[in-house]
């Protein structure tokens, strides 16, 4: 189903082909994820998106330059990867509302994506959310580059479990 058309504030954001394409939104900017976990990250989403051409991935970057070093080089030349400069509550909240399923290390986003009936996939090895998990709204991918292809396939290519943590209550 299409979800409504919001007006972003972010030009960015208005002109992605939503309404036609399944959105991924990636958030990924912990300290601890700084290095090989945030390379291992992006070669993921890079990997996602060669494989899943009908999707956009959109990842709002960090201004940590460490973010912005790691990521760019390798998601910058992905067709349908949209990287681009942080995004505010507002535009962050609608998007939210328009997308398919989020891949964080946010801790904020893992209980903000659920109310909007937004599967979870955590970019962390633990959260602080575990009532999340317990929940089934979210599921701790980690951050090994096969884990975080293996479960975002598994929710993008099952119904049944996307489903399951779609409607899945917190």
């Amino acid at each position: 189903t299409v979800k409504p058309d919001y007006l972003f504030k972010e030009k960015r954001l208005s002109d992605l082909p939503l309404t036609e394409k399944r959105c991924v939104l990636i958030t990924a900017h912990r300290r601890e994820n700084i290095g090989r976990p945030l390379e291992n990250i992006c070669q993921a989403v890079k990997r996602l998106a060669e494989t899943y051409t009908d999707m956009i991935f959109v990842y709002p970057l960090h201004l940590n330059p460490k973010i912005r070093n790691t990521a760019v080089p390798i998601l910058e030349n992905v067709a349908n990867v949209c990287l681009m400069p942080p995004i505010d509550v507002e535009d962050m909240h609608n998007l939210l509302t328009r997308c398919f399923l989020v891949m964080t290390d946010s801790g904020g986003l893992q209980e903000e994506a659920p109310a909007c009936g937004v599967p979870v996939l955590v970019l962390r090895t633990q959260t602080e959310r575990p009532e999340a998990v317990a929940a089934g709204t979210v599921k701790v991918a980690g951050v090994r580059q096969e884990d975080i292809v293996r479960e975002a396939a598994n929710l993008i290519e099952c119904g049944t479990q996307y489903e399951k943590m779609a409607r899945a209550v917190n």
